[in-house]
């Protein structure tokens, strides 16, 4: 019996990043025409910085499971953070991300986390003196937040189960608990944590400095999925923060829900960006790869992957299009991001896996690009909402029927 082996072929591998990129070929309805022709400008000169800074150290990186802190002065150059965490132009927000998670999806979860999550909380819910105090810091990226929400025992059910307690005595709160998967927690300098007051039973958000004592972060190690962001176990024992560090405008879990609900959003672009990735890299190979004496991408099963990929993240790209233009008239509701972000993660894992399947063997090397893309999208379909909990949300919102409490 004859072996046919799969074996690489000059151009197929990410070795050589500078020239990878060949265009914005997946944005085939042209929906970046939407952007005014300055917001054009800026998209582009975004992606240049991602494609020369970060495209070429990502793989180690992922391999390795560290982070490189190398691209963080390129990321603050670009101002991403700012764009995000002051709610400005959300259509151009969004496109970065597609840009961004198309060339690696752990680092635009490193900056979606600590902008969207972190320094948008002190930007709408801090006082005066928390943005005089930490927003510069945030915006530049010299100081690096998390956003400890989730629990060992709680992800979809933490607003209602949260373990995590905040006692007020005089002007400082002790918090106590555990937070887990906490993004970038290994080496944030502040750490938004959300606690219940043991007062009032209602979850509350505090800025706890990383050096703080009772306050440790382990590193989650063997993931197989974003594994250059740095996911930390949070340990809080009797750790003291004053109350100035308390966020007033977080009164309740339903405060939290406003940043969660734009969460969602982001991620839902993050969705789009890795199809993007999963086309670039398919019909790359497609096109280079050759068996029988042809490229690959002459038979009409590798054609009709590639087309497939296409309509999925079309699709994903036209709703994420929508929400940002609900995003920037006020009139989006949990129930438009949750459906967003449900259906996009779903295509989102079929494209990569038929991305992977057009690369054969070589899709499961993390060589080609692919391999990781196929992998990363396994955390974007289950955090900042599960497909199953978004679901339920938009099901609420249709039936006026919660199927949880």
């Amino acid at each position: 019996m004859s072996v046919v082996v799969d074996s690489p072929q000059l151009g197929t591998t990410e070795a050589d990043a500078s020239t990878f990129y060949t265009g914005p070929t997946a944005d085939f309805f042209s929906y970046q025409d939407f952007l005014s022709p300055d917001e054009q400008q800026l998209l582009a000169h975004a992606r240049e910085v991602f494609e020369r800074d970060i495209r070429p150290v990502v793989a180690e990186h992922w391999n390795n499971a560290t982070f490189p802190f190398e691209v963080i002065p390129a990321l603050s150059a670009l101002n991403l953070v700012d764009l995000c965490a002051r709610g400005g132009n959300f259509l151009l927000h969004g496109f970065m991300t597609v840009e961004l998670s198309r060339v690696d999806a752990s680092i635009s979860t490193f900056v979606g986390v600590h902008s969207g999550l972190f320094a948008a909380a002190i930007a709408q819910l801090g006082t005066d003196d928390q943005r005089e105090r930490f927003l510069a810091d945030a915006i530049s990226l010299r100081k690096i937040g998390a956003f400890a929400l989730t629990e060992p025992e709680h992800g979809s059910d933490v607003s209602r189960n949260m373990e995590t307690t905040a006692t007020r005595t005089g002007d400082s709160w002790t918090l106590n608990g555990i937070k887990r998967w906490i993004g970038s927690g290994t080496f944030a300098a502040n750490v938004l944590v959300w606690a219940r007051d043991t007062d009032d039973d209602q979850i509350k958000g505090f800025i706890v400095d990383a050096t703080l004592p009772g306050y440790t972060a382990e590193a989650i190690e063997n993931k197989i999925a974003l594994r250059i962001v740095q996911n930390a176990t949070i340990t809080l024992d009797n750790v003291v923060v004053a109350e100035r560090d308390r966020l007033p405008g977080a009164t309740s879990f339903h405060d939290t829900n406003r940043l969660l609900t734009n969460s969602r959003v982001w991620v839902g672009w993050q969705t789009v960006g890795l199809q993007f990735a999963a086309y670039d890299h398919a019909l790359r190979y497609a096109l280079e790869r050759k068996q029988f004496g042809k490229p690959i991408a002459s038979f009409q099963l590798v054609q009709e992957k590639l087309v497939r990929i296409l309509e999925n993240a079309t699709t994903s790209l036209g709703t994420m299009v929508r929400v940002a233009q609900l995003q920037q008239s006020g009139s989006l509701r949990p129930e438009h991001a949750a459906m967003a972000k449900a259906s996009a993660s779903a295509r989102m894992r079929e494209s990569v896996a038929l991305g992977r399947s057009v690369l054969g063997g070589n899709g499961i090397s993390t060589d080609y690009g692919m391999a990781r893309i196929f992998a990363d999208a396994e955390a974007l379909y289950t955090y900042e909402g599960s497909y199953e909990i978004n679901t339920l949300v938009v099901g609420r919102a249709i039936t006026g029927i919660s199927a949880f409490q």
